[in-house]
């Protein structure tokens, strides 16, 4: 059925519209279909409307006793559904070996030894001087495996010995002894007492090496705690305690090496130089190996070198096989 404007007019009056007296049909249409908008409620309202529940600020009917009974409620209906949720696995990260941890030089360098394997002695010199990555003369090292317990006194393997082919480092040494003009012959850097002992006193040590007679022994007790740690204290039984100061100096120039066993059972001495040919290398490691195997401990039966390897500044180690 057609309204007329009339009948918009009279409905629009029974709904309270005020009307401009001016309106056209399409507007007083348009003014009844806004307010039949306005006093319907919306979907949203309705749903928000069904969906409000009274909550109190604590106690059973507060929003999280609510939330939590309502979790625990979809838990058991899961649990009688046989749709219990699977415990979160969390992924396995692979740790990476030691190797793989290094950086790319020492990674392209141990590429040339194969893991496991025993080299000879020469092959195995060879290769740790080919696996030298760095700039410098890099420092040969040879570390032996000993099977020894160096908590009891005997088996406190150490020792020091003069390599035929040197270290390859330039040693200064310092002596003190009661004719500073014999320390000065036999090669010694440093030879004046006093001036020595007031730069010890101040804590200064140039020097690589010290060595001093028995009488200035007492002497030198106040000056172990710098001494010490920094392993310079003379002592009889690496040669740096004795009387014969010509010898001692010439053998610490010429390249006397000391080594010692540490707390794992395992000695580590510097044998040479990258630049040092194979030859030479061999025969210090040889008299390193020959100084150690004569002073192996009584109470060690066999198996007395466990494991030998070489290695050098920085790069990887080659076990050595001594059979070979």
């Amino acid at each position: 059925m057609v309204q007329t404007k009339a009948d918009l007019i009279k409905e629009a009056k029974t709904r309270g519209i005020t009307l401009d007296p001016k309106a056209k049909i399409g507007e007083i249409k348009e003014a009844l279909r806004t307010d039949n908008t306005a006093q319907q409620p919306t979907q949203e309202k309705i749903k928000n409307e069904e969906k409000t529940i009274l909550t109190a600020k604590a106690g059973k009917r507060s929003a999280k006793a609510q939330a939590e009974a309502a979790a625990k409620e979809k838990k058991e209906m899961r649990k009688i559904a046989g749709q219990e949720t699977p415990a979160k696995v969390s992924p396995v990260i692979k740790t990476r070996s030691r190797r793989e941890r290094r950086g790319k030089h020492y990674r392209e360098s141990a590429d040339f030894i194969e893991m496991n394997k025993r080299y000879g002695l020469a092959e195995a010199v060879s290769l740790a001087k080919k696996t030298s990555y760095v700039k410098f003369d890099a420092t040969v090292e040879l570390h032996v495996n000993l099977s020894v317990d160096p908590r009891h006194a005997d088996q406190n393997v150490r020792d020091s010995v003069v390599l035929p082919a040197g270290t390859g480092k330039k040693v200064r040494v310092a002596v003190l002894c009661d004719d500073p003009a014999l320390a000065k012959t036999a090669g010694a850097d440093l030879f004046d007492v006093d001036t020595l002992l007031a730069a010890i006193d101040k804590g200064m040590t140039d020097f690589d090496i010290l060595i001093a007679t028995s009488a200035f022994m007492p002497r030198l007790g106040k000056y172990a705690r710098i001494l010490g740690p920094r392993g310079l204290m003379p002592n009889p039984k690496s040669g740096t305690v004795t009387s014969d100061i010509d010898k001692a100096v010439r053998e610490a120039k010429a390249g006397r090496v000391e080594y010692r066993v540490d707390t794992t059972g395992i000695i580590h001495v510097g044998i040479g130089k990258v630049s040092f040919s194979d030859e030479q290398l061999i025969e210090n490691i040889q008299t390193v190996l020959a100084s150690i195997q004569a002073n192996k401990p009584s109470a060690v039966k066999s198996n007395y070198i466990a494991a030998v390897h070489l290695a050098t500044s920085m790069g990887p180690s080659v076990a050595v096989d001594l059979t070979i």
